[in-house]
């Protein structure tokens, strides 16, 4: 039996156990508390996934089975499939979406993953939003249009209303109700009048404005959608239209459900869908009275109070629907398949915290690229998108997960980072630690397209993806950047979070808003609902003081109870020390009596002011008296502190004055600059600290925790120390030393650690070794040719040698050269190598010693170092952007495709041949410090 033919049987013995063995999967489970030091075990799930787009559902099983092993080999842990448009020429190849082949595709990409210890999501559609040919004319989203006209109370009033779509007579409009107002104030509802033809007649006296109000549809078709996927996309808020859609992958899966983890939504990105069939009905039943006679104001620049109260019940019921006519619908369809939801609730016209917190795994996503002040960090803003992300914007999600009981949070990671090939390992570092710092801990690059094996450089590409493909130049060192997230993500999925305080947000106040009474709260205008907001001066107050925070929505509150003074909102969630409402102009009365409650059974419930305003329209004088009244029974003394049972209710307006006052610390280690999050693991808490400041921080931190060890844990390399702290007060103190872009965790312990190996701090430098040279240059593997070897006297990128070559190739080249040493016994020994443009591999006489793709670029290589003659080898991997700008200037075409094509980072034609060229290779200086 030949060696290939062997391979391939064992290949599919595993195929076969592992379809026998698919099962529902299952949250991570508790694990067993690591000892001191230790990384947590690496899971599926602790890996990076990633978005992976089908282009034109052009797969098979060849090159699934390549595609999945060469991510497993980078040390992806799963796959979110997105169907979307294909390629041109390779239409034969097109699979539809749903077809028998096309769920036998799935269920061997599943079979694949799963032999591979990898794990598969499934966006239930393809594009986006939710949608498709299945959708009939009367599920497509909704909208509320009108007709108006003027009647003078002479003669008859006499008018056919029946709106006709002469192309689409299944998309015309339905009328609902027909209204008339006159000049005195006076409504009369004249539908039970209109006859079935649609001719409404009425007599009248005085001047009347008679509006005709009807059901329309968006038109909206799913965005980029594959073959088989095209349609109109999903009314959200009408139950039978989301019941039918999720009927049709009954009816596609049977009783053979693949074995995916989770089915995917994306963002809502339901453009002007702001009604509903039923939607009146639903606002009566929900709201206690009849919106007819406010339409003409809802639908009005009118920002009187009323229209503004009429506005938020308008949006109120929008969210109900959204969540519980699909979201909640929809989670409890997957969970009856043994599958869990994963939801990107951002862009939603309604209350994102709930939306978040009804699905398994939120999702938020990062957009653009933001500014870090870290010396060195490329950031040219010809590359990037005019935009200023916010991680507050992630915390919603993250807050959602944590009070909900989550134990995963995701994100869509590094959409439109930077131009495309020009983003760096080095520029999404940064950009992952901000999500990290958020509450993230499953992150999803946006993303990897699959790209058959003879498609040529640079393979098939999505037009808004960081292109994280294995014809990437920088594949080869992925694998590098994928430990780094595993290792924080090992952490940060570990235990609970720790979160001290949770924060209200006040979201009538956004309902209330003034402007288009549909509202998205969406991350492109958190400048109109987020930024102007006491909510958000207080929130990032309080985390740039030490405080941890998540945010709560009311029917989180409403669920929360009190365990031991401490505030719980779901039987997995971490208990919270305070709950803080900060200023807002409406609040309910249901979420005031919770707080007094909370605080009656043990909590500790502080306002910054006092709550003046119910939301809404119906009955406003006779709940605002009650509001007064439930308030007026809390008896404040001269502090501001009302005692209330168990618990207190304290007014405030200096939030961290007041939790000074409760005894509940902050963390003063960011007093140095450092931000953290931190995790709690049985009476373990870890700790990850990042330093986003321009300087290095060498210094002792305070920890609000007396830990028995402290051992640091570096998230790059792996490697593990004992750190030197002490025990003072119920609090430890250690020390640390993070230069500029550097993360650290930190694993305070409650057992003892003497066997762990002390860490080997950084000290002021004894003296510094210059590797000058020479150097060889060889270029390894890449195109669109390999430059012939270059002997070098000094090091430099091989964009300044002037060999046209080099300045057209993108992918791996090597520098080596040797050095003499005479090594001293207990020094550490760094390897700084300057500026490297962009991922370097290490390689010390004959041993890899380790990568170097983030700022500062060093490697600590001691152990491989030896008395007398060493030798060294670098090498380093750049961009693909010079070779798709040679491309470019020879108009060879690579980039053809239906749909959208592929454009720049500002919706225009993508055209690289102006580029300057990218400096590539390794600037230096390369030198040994040692301390």
């Amino acid at each position: 039996m030949n060696a290939p033919f062997l391979k391939h049987l064992c290949f599919l013995v595993l195929l076969l156990l592992a379809a026998a063995c698919q099962r529902p999967t299952s949250a991570p489970q508790p694990k067993k508390t690591p000892l001191p030091g230790e990384w947590p075990k690496v899971e599926a799930h602790t890996k990076p996934w990633t978005r992976w787009w089908w282009m034109g559902n052009a797969v098979d099983q060849k090159n699934l089975t390549y595609l999945l092993h060469e991510y497993a080999d980078a040390g992806l842990g799963g796959v979110e499939i997105a169907p979307i448009y294909g390629a041109k020429g390779y239409e034969d190849r097109y699979i539809d979406f749903l077809s028998a082949e096309w769920i036998h595709m799935l269920q061997y990409t599943v079979e694949v993953a799963d032999s591979l210890g990898m794990q598969v999501d499934l966006t239930q559609g393809t594009g986006w939003p939710f949608g498709g040919p299945f959708v009939d004319p009367q599920d497509a989203a909704s909208k509320l249009t009108t007709k108006e006209y003027s009647y003078n109370g002479q003669g008859e009033f006499s008018q056919n209303l029946k709106l006709e779509d002469e192309k689409n007579p299944a998309m015309s409009p339905s009328l609902i109700a027909v209204m008339a107002y006159d000049d005195q104030g006076k409504v009369e509802e004249l539908s039970d009048k209109v006859q079935e033809s649609g001719l409404l007649e009425w007599t009248a006296t005085g001047k009347w404005n008679i509006w005709a109000f009807y059901n329309a549809k968006t038109g909206q078709m799913v965005k980029r959608a594959a073959p088989g996927g095209q349609g109109y996309t999903l009314d959200h808020f009408s139950v039978p239209a989301v019941q039918q859609y999720l009927q049709t992958f009954d009816e596609a899966f049977g009783t053979a459900v693949p074995g995916i983890r989770a089915f995917y939504n994306d963002s809502f990105e339901v453009y002007g869908a702001n009604f509903t069939l039923r939607y009146l009905e639903e606002f009566e039943s929900r709201r206690g009275y009849d919106l007819k006679p406010f339409l003409p104001a809802l639908l009005s620049k009118n920002e009187e109070e009323q229209t503004l109260r009429v506005k938020s019940d308008y949006r109120q019921t929008l969210h109900e629907l959204l969540l519980e006519h699909f979201t909640e619908r929809w989670t409890g369809w997957a969970h009856q398949k043994g599958k869990k939801t994963k939801n990107q609730a951002h862009g939603s016209p309604g209350n994102i915290i709930d939306l978040y917190a009804a699905v398994d795994i939120p999702e938020c996503e990062t957009f653009g690229s933001s500014y870090f002040p870290i010396p060195g960090l490329r950031r040219d803003s010809a590359d990037i998108r005019n935009v200023d992300p916010d991680p507050i914007m992630l915390k919603f999600a993250s807050s959602a997960g944590h009070l909900a009981g989550k134990p995963l949070i995701s994100c869509e990671t590094f959409t439109w980072l930077g131009e495309h090939f020009k983003s760096s390992f080095s520029q999404m570092k940064p950009e992952v630690d901000q999500v990290f710092l958020a509450g993230i801990n499953h992150i999803f690059y946006h993303g990897v397209t699959y790209s058959p094996e003879d498609v040529d450089f640079p393979g098939w590409l999505f037009y808004a993806s960081l292109n994280l493909s294995q014809q990437n130049s920088l594949w080869p060192h992925f694998e590098s950047f994928n430990q780094y997230i595993t290792r924080c993500q090992s952490v940060l999925q570990a235990g609970k979070p720790d979160n001290e305080l949770i924060v209200y947000w006040p979201v009538y106040d956004v309902w209330a808003a003034e402007g288009n009474m549909f509202k998205m709260i969406s991350v492109h205008h958190i400048d109109d609902w987020l930024h102007p907001t006491s909510f958000y001066s207080q929130t990032t107050g309080l985390m740039k003081q030490g405080y941890s925070v998540d945010f709560a929505s009311d029917q989180l509150i409403l669920n929360a109870r009190v365990d031991q003074g401490k505030i719980l909102t779901q039987n997995e969630a971490s208990p919270a020390k305070a709950l803080l409402f900060p200023k807002m102009e409406y609040f309910p009365i249901q979420t005031l009596e919770r707080a007094i409650a909370l605080a009656d059974e043990g909590a500790t419930v502080i306002f910054e002011a006092v709550p003046e305003q119910v939301p809404g329209h119906y009955e406003l004088a006779k709940r605002e008296e009650q509001l007064a009244r439930i308030w007026a029974q809390l008896s404040f003394d001269d502090r501001g502190e009302a005692i209330v049972g168990k618990g207190k209710v304290i007014l405030n307006p200096n939030f961290q004055q007041a939790l000074e006052k409760e005894a509940i610390e902050r963390e003063s280690l960011t007093d140095s600059g450092l931000q953290f999050i931190r995790r709690a693991l049985a009476d373990d808490k870890y700790y990850f600290l990042v330093n986003h400041t321009a300087e290095t921080i060498n210094q002792e931190i305070t920890l609000n925790v007396a830990a028995a060890s402290i051992n640091l844990m570096n998230p790059l390399t792996g490697e593990t120390g004992l750190a030197e702290s002490h025990r003072q007060e119920g609090k430890t103190t250690v020390k640390v030393h993070l230069e500029s872009g550097e993360s650290l965790i930190i694993h305070a312990s409650a057992a003892e650690a003497p066997d762990s190996p002390s860490w080997p701090y950084r000290s002021e430098a004894a003296k510094t070794l210059p590797i000058s040279g020479p150097w060889t240059l060889h270029f390894d593997a890449g195109g669109p040719e390999l430059p012939l070897d270059q002997n070098l006297e000094t090091i430099q990128p091989w964009t300044n040698l002037g060999v046209s070559k080099a300045d057209e190739f993108s992918g791996q080249a090597t520098y080596s050269a040797t050095f003499d040493l005479q090594k001293v016994e207990g020094k550490n020994y760094l390897l700084k190598l300057g500026k490297v443009h962009e991922s370097a591999k290490i390689w010390v006489n004959g041993q890899e010693a380790g990568y170097a793709w983030s700022i500062p670029y060093q490697v600590r290589v001691g152990k491989f170092l030896k008395d007398g003659k060493n030798e060294i080898k670098i090498q380093v991997a750049n961009l693909m952007a010079n070779r798709i700008r040679y491309m470019d200037q020879q108009e060879l075409e690579w980039r053809n495709y239906h749909e959208i094509n592929f454009v720049n980072i500002n919706y225009k034609p993508f055209d690289a041949s102006g580029w300057e060229v990218m400096p590539s290779g390794l600037e230096g200086p390369v030198e040994l410090e040692v301390f």
